[in-house]
C-alpha cells in the first residue's frame, strides 16, 4: 500500500511540474517584445544625444569664428566685412608679386674684337690707350645698341659688363721684324669706361687691370687681362674699352670680347 501511494504521489509531482512549466512560458514570450522596444527606444535616445552633442558643438565653433571676426573689426559690423578690397589688389598690376616676364625686360651684349683694323706699333715705354673697335656683325645684341666703338644702353637697371683682352707677340722671321720691337718692359694694361648721360656723358673708369710683362724678343709671348663687375647703368649711358699697346691685342674671337648683362632692376 506504501509503495502504491509513493508512486501516486510521484505521479502527482510531476504533473504539477509540468503544469507550472506551462505556466512559466507564456509571460517570457510575453516579454520579449517589450526587451526589444526598450532596446530601440534607448538607441534612439543615444542617437538624439549624439546629435544635440554636434550641433553644440558646431554652434559654439560658429560662435567663436564669429568672435574672431569681430576682434579683427571691432568697428564694423559682420556684415560690412567684404574680400573686395584684396581682389582689387590681386588685380592691381603694380601690387601682384607674380609679374609677365615680358615686363622685365632683359637686355644683353657680346661683342668680339673686330679682325680689320690696325694699331700702329710703338717703342715708346710711355702707356698710350687706344679704343678698341668691336666686331657688331659676329656679337649678339639684345636691347643693347652699338656705335663709334661705345655699348649704349637703352634699358636701365643692374648690370654685369665684362671684358677680356689679349695680347702676344713672337717673332715671325720677316724682314718687318728687323730690328725687332723691345717688348723687355712691356705695360699691358685694359680700361673699362663708363660714360654717364646724368653727368654729361662725362667718362669715367669703371675699371682698370693689367700687368708689365718682360718678354723676351724671340719667342713667343702672351698675356692675357680679364676683368667684370655690376653697375647700374641708365638709358643713354655708354661703356667702351681701352688698351695700351693695342697693336699687340688678339684678333681671335675667343681671346679678345667685351659685354654685358642686365640681371635686374
Amino acid at each position: 500500500m506504501s509503495a502504491t501511494h509513493e508512486y501516486r504521489a510521484y505521479l502527482r509531482n510531476t504533473v504539477d511540474m509540468e503544469a507550472g512549466q506551462h505556466r512559466f512560458n507564456p509571460p517570457a514570450q510575453v516579454s520579449e517584445p517589450t526587451y526589444r522596444s526598450l532596446l530601440i527606444g534607448t538607441l534612439a535616445v543615444m542617437g538624439l544625444l549624439q546629435v544635440a552633442s554636434s550641433m553644440a558643438i558646431f554652434l559654439h565653433l560658429t560662435g567663436y569664428l564669429q568672435e574672431t571676426n569681430l576682434s579683427t573689426a571691432p568697428h564694423q559690423p559682420i556684415e560690412e566685412v567684404h574680400p573686395e578690397p584684396i581682389v582689387n589688389a590681386l588685380k592691381d598690376p603694380k601690387r601682384r608679386q607674380c609679374k609677365n616676364p615680358k615686363d622685365r625686360m632683359q637686355a644683353s651684349a657680346h661683342l668680339p674684337i673686330k679682325v680689320n683694323q690696325d694699331f700702329p706699333k710703338s717703342e715708346s715705354k710711355v702707356e698710350k690707350a687706344t679704343v678698341i673697335e668691336w666686331d657688331e656683325v659676329h656679337g649678339t645684341l639684345h636691347n643693347m645698341s652699338y656705335q663709334k666703338r661705345k655699348l649704349l644702353v637703352t634699358v636701365p637697371g643692374f648690370y654685369y659688363v665684362y671684358a677680356k683682352t689679349c695680347f702676344r707677340y713672337y717673332k715671325l722671321g720677316g724682314p718687318e721684324e728687323i730690328p725687332p720691337v723691345d717688348v723687355s718692359n712691356t705695360q699691358l694694361i685694359q680700361y673699362v669706361y663708363h660714360e654717364s648721360i646724368k653727368q654729361n656723358n662725362k667718362a669715367g673708369q669703371l675699371m682698370k687691370t693689367g700687368s708689365t710683362m718682360r718678354w723676351n724678343n724671340t719667342s713667343y709671348n702672351m698675356y692675357c687681362a680679364q676683368q667684370g663687375r655690376v653697375v647700374y647703368l641708365d638709358k643713354g649711358d655708354a661703356l667702351f674699352v681701352n688698351v695700351s699697346n693695342a697693336w699687340m691685342l688678339d684678333k681671335e674671337a675667343e681671346g679678345t670680347y667685351f659685354g654685358a648683362v642686365k640681371f635686374g632692376n
